[in-house]
């Protein structure tokens, strides 16, 4: 019981059942408290938004400037573009893809959900947009002054808002999709929609292991190595990210496993996986992209635009790089994203949140192997180096 308790994929898969259960047989006086209650948790939930951005963004980058040197500089930028390049990737295969999958858009014959009991709205502190924006300005400002002072204010910042994801957010996001889908269901639309989720987790998947395919042919290149001596020995750290969903509950073993490769060498080793474990989200980004997508033609009606999508795409892979390092991490730190840029509403976001969450740890699987990938890049350009200094 104990382990149901702490596994996070089937406390959510029971409130999808449970929610959608409800919601099929429930009559239109408890629909409307259940909708009441969605709302407030709603609420809360984009409150925190601007504060996770600004207690995870700002602390990332003033945590890197002990670090500043060419190799630094060079895994921010491999890590960023091989967080867009997969964003783009999966974004064209959605405008490919998705048009043929049998999602019916058509309203007709759904209930209409009732008024709420109680409209509690709570304003967030600022805008998405302005928070990002401080959150930047405040890092550099604070690497270029030195300050010291600000720097562990930000720092204490960034352990409260992880407190408050893993002991408030966490904890009511299963509340929160039970009433959605209850909604969902009461209006009869979503009981349609079950294949084409399943069949969007399957095809994310193979995303995940092309887009692992280019990132080790573009090390090879870079390297002159053979990318098969470093993930041929990847499946130990794989299969311990599945298990986990956690880059960080992984990490020693990813340490262990690029260390068996005869190609890599240990110093680069030593920086380049602990560091690409907290920024390089590339299967995490993947799957986001093709679901929010998804998600649009399913309640919406229609794909996203393409100027909104190239605007999320290329702010995506800046909040990648600052994700909370928690189940579901990348599409809790891009929810204003989600809601500013691609105009998602309550329902939207918690049907992202769970089916993002059903496959999150393959997405932090396809992270830990392909930040081997980065290594081996790495390798390639400062290994030989280092070895002649």
């Amino acid at each position: 019981m104990s382990k149901i308790k702490d596994n996070l994929i089937v406390i959510l898969i029971l409130a999808v059942i449970l929610g959608m259960g409800i919601g099929l047989v429930v009559n239109e006086n408890i629909i409307e408290i259940i909708m009441t209650l969605k709302h407030v948790i709603g609420q809360f939930i984009f409150f925190c938004v601007p504060l996770i951005i600004i207690g995870f963004i700002t602390p990332s980058i003033t945590g890197l400037k002990s670090d500043a040197s060419k190799m630094l500089g060079s895994v921010l930028v491999i890590a960023y573009a091989s967080s867009v390049g997969a964003a783009i990737f999966s974004a064209i295969a959605g405008y490919i893809i998705i048009p043929g999958l049998n999602i019916v858009t058509d309203p007709a014959g759904l209930k209409e959900l009732p008024e709420l009991l109680l409209q509690l709205d709570i304003p967030q502190i600022m805008p998405v947009m302005s928070a990002l924006v401080f959150s930047v300005v405040m890092g550099l400002a604070i690497i270029w002054t030195k300050s010291k002072a600000i720097e562990n204010i930000f720092q204490e910042f960034n352990n409260i808002m992880m407190a408050v994801v893993k002991k408030m957010i966490i904890p009511i996001l299963p509340l929160f999709i039970a009433t959605t889908f209850a909604g969902l269901a009461y209006e009869g639309g979503i009981t349609k929609q079950l294949p084409v989720f399943i069949s969007v987790i399957l095809i994310a998947l193979v995303g995940h292991f092309i887009w692992l395919g280019i990132l080790y042919m573009i090390a090879g290149a870079i390297s002159k190595e053979n990318p098969k001596e470093v993930f041929k020995y990847y499946g130990p750290a794989y299969l311990t990210a599945i298990g986990t969903m956690s880059s960080a509950a992984t990490l020693p073993v990813a340490l262990d496993c690029a260390k068996k490769s005869p190609v890599l060498e240990e110093e680069i080793i030593d920086f380049g996986i602990p560091i690409c474990s907290t920024i390089h989200l590339c299967g995490s980004v993947i799957t986001e992209v093709f679901f929010v997508m998804t998600v649009s033609q399913v309640l919406y009606g229609t794909l996203p635009s393409v100027l909104n999508m190239i605007i999320f795409v290329v702010l995506l892979g800046v909040f990648a790089i600052g994700a909370p390092g928690v189940p579901g991490g990348t599409v809790m730190a891009s929810l204003g994203l989600i809601t500013g840029v691609l105009g998602f509403d309550a329902s939207g976001v918690a049907l992202m949140l769970t089916i993002f969450a059903l496959q999150d740890s393959f997405g932090t699987a396809c992270n830990i192997v392909g930040d081997g990938a980065i290594t081996l890049m790495l390798t390639g350009m400062y290994g030989k180096e280092k070895s002649k200094a």
